[in-house]
């Protein structure tokens, strides 16, 4: 029996990515799929060589493509349940990286409708955070030439043709077994995958041809594209491929999970310089050792570490991460010290998006299609 749970909906227990990959018949990024990007890319994303994105499906397929100068697009999303934290921007900052590299087109949903009929908010909730995440994703930087921003409640005219389409190709026993929807569901989220199945064929949709869809996304949402694939031939499209990323770990601890709802797990980005210090002081889980003579005799596990693994994520400086990891790992660096390091870095990080993020706010029409 599986000691771990992955669901769009749910993830548990501590996960073991290489018994995922098996369960969810992906494929590993290895280092041929490494080298060929970096031969387009010129250069690779630290979240390529760090492994935090480890998996794909048909990534060899669209980069085939491209080199043979047929173009695809981008297409990613986010539910707004509240308000974003750090966690949130991994696959967003990813995704920004691989639209500079390839200079397409890059589709986000907001699936407002999803967490109306998931959680405990009212659909003016949904609404009102729907735009505040907007802001958090426009402050990334992202083109707006290149980026089309839609909440499904107010695109559904254009959506709702597309999912129809996909849902009549999806039986409910497929329905059933893929997303563990039981007879006590509601009727809408049982609807809701093939809204969220709609964006990989939207281009054909909006006139733009057959292009074939890439997903970056943490890969609990796998379930969404395997009965989208499965589909496709029927939309008249290629099938949508996927790159997968790894969780972004708690500040609790590698087997914690991260959630809105418990603020001592997360750092938000409207989180102050002092509720970052004190949140990172006091609750990053801490891979060294109970005492500073153990801790400069044995050194640090980096691997239980969460101040050292936030450092994977936010440090692009391979050289500074690897001489923070060997100092902290060979007893040269104390906990408190780690700690202090990776709070001076978020908190940088968050002064400018905070900045970029208030400026966001009266810009959002650039980005958003509208019905």
């Amino acid at each position: 029996m599986d000691e771990f749970k992955v669901t769009p909906w749910e993830v548990s227990g501590k996960v073991d990515y290489n018994k995922l990959i098996e369960r969810f018949g992906t494929k590993k990024i290895d280092q041929a799929l490494l080298e060929r990007m970096r031969r387009l890319t010129k250069d690779l994303h630290p979240y390529l060589t760090r492994q935090v994105f480890f998996s794909h499906r048909d990534l060899d397929v669209v980069l085939k493509k491209y080199e043979d100068g047929e173009k695809f697009f981008l297409y990613t999303g986010r539910g707004p349940s509240g308000g974003m934290h750090m966690g949130h921007l991994v696959p967003l900052m990813f995704t920004k990286w691989l639209q500079e590299k390839f200079k397409v087109d890059l589709y986000i949903q907001i699936t407002d409708d999803e967490k109306f009929l998931m959680r405990d908010l009212s659909l003016e909730e949904t609404h009102r955070l729907a735009y505040d995440n907007i802001a958090d994703i426009i402050a990334l930087g992202f083109d707006p030439k290149r980026t089309h921003i839609f909440v499904n409640t107010e695109y559904a005219k254009t959506l709702y043709k597309i999912a129809i389409k996909v849902a009549r190709n999806i039986t409910t026993s497929t329905n059933k077994a893929v997303f563990g929807f039981t007879d006590s569901s509601n009727m809408g989220i049982s609807f809701f995958p093939a809204m969220q199945m709609a964006p990989c064929f939207l281009p054909k949709e909006l006139g733009k041809g057959d292009m074939q869809c890439l997903v970056p996304a943490a890969i609990d949402q796998d379930d969404y594209w395997r009965p989208a694939r499965d589909v496709a031939a029927k939309m008249g499209c290629p099938k949508p491929a996927q790159i997968h990323s790894k969780f972004f770990p708690s500040l609790l601890g590698m087997d914690a999970k991260m959630s809105s709802s418990d603020p001592r797990s997360s750092i938000f980005l409207t989180d102050t310089p002092e509720e970052v210090k004190k949140k990172v002081m006091r609750y990053a889980f801490s891979g060294g050792r109970d005492t500073v003579e153990e801790q400069r005799k044995l050194g640090a596990d980096l691997e239980k570490d969460i101040s050292y693994q936030w450092m994977r994520f936010f440090e692009e400086d391979d050289r500074k991460l690897k001489r923070i990891g060997d100092d902290y790992s060979s007893g040269k660096m104390l906990t408190g010290e780690i700690k202090t390091i990776l709070a001076d870095r978020l908190n940088a990080f968050l002064k400018s998006h905070q900045k970029a993020r208030g400026k966001a706010k009266g810009r959002t029409e650039k980005f958003m299609l509208r019905d």
